[in-house]
């Protein structure tokens, strides 16, 4: 699939320099024009779904992502990206589902230890969590934007495990604050920060 990416059209050229200009909604549209006038391409749902997450759109981004994941079942990145929003959503056992063929590459796979990683979390196991995300970052070398997205999660977790536990628990009538089990993720992710 990296070939593909150097081997990208005119429009799609066009869409990215839009998107790196911040100028979203001439890279969604360019980016939605690509994914009809390019049928055979997952590359334009998969960067249409990047261009959502990073707005905060993130229905639409995960329908993006599948879009390119049904097309190119073998587009690792893409099934990567759409199990992330689905684990960040609070669905880490769809997510899980969506990464299971990533389960599946070498031990030493970046993705394949970022979803153990993921598992992990899933079952607040912390540090078995930050292990795996710390091989994962060491081992790619291919995707430094990913390392960095990586790198938030893990500054995240580590501020989780540090904050002091509530001293009291409330009181009957109270609402009780949100779970921690997926807050952080979800809030991060939704404001663009781990994308």
């Amino acid at each position: 699939m990296a070939s593909d990416l150097m081997q990208l059209s005119p429009l799609m050229q066009q869409a990215i320099a839009a998107s790196q200009a911040n100028d979203s909604q001439t890279a969604l549209n360019l980016f939605t024009q690509a994914c009809r006038e390019e049928q055979s391409s997952a590359w334009p749902h998969f960067l249409l779904g990047a261009e959502l997450a990073q707005l905060g759109r993130i229905a639409e981004a995960e329908t993006a992502y599948a879009n390119a994941v049904i097309m190119a079942p073998d587009f690792r990145i893409a099934r990567f990206e759409l199990g992330t929003l689905q684990f960040t959503s609070g669905r880490p056992s769809i997510a899980v589902v969506t990464w299971h063929p990533l389960l599946d590459l070498p031990d030493d796979n970046a993705l394949k230890l970022f979803v153990q990683g993921y598992v992990e979390l899933a079952q607040d196991a912390f540090d078995n969590a930050l292990q795996y995300f710390a091989r994962g970052m060491q081992a790619n070398t291919e995707n430094p934007p990913l390392n960095g997205n990586i790198q938030l999660l893990v500054t995240e977790i580590e501020k989780l495990r540090h904050s002091p536990s509530p001293v009291s628990a409330p009181a009957p009538d109270e609402v009780p604050p949100e779970s921690t089990d997926n807050h952080f993720l979800l809030s991060a992710y939704n404001k663009g920060s781990l994308h």
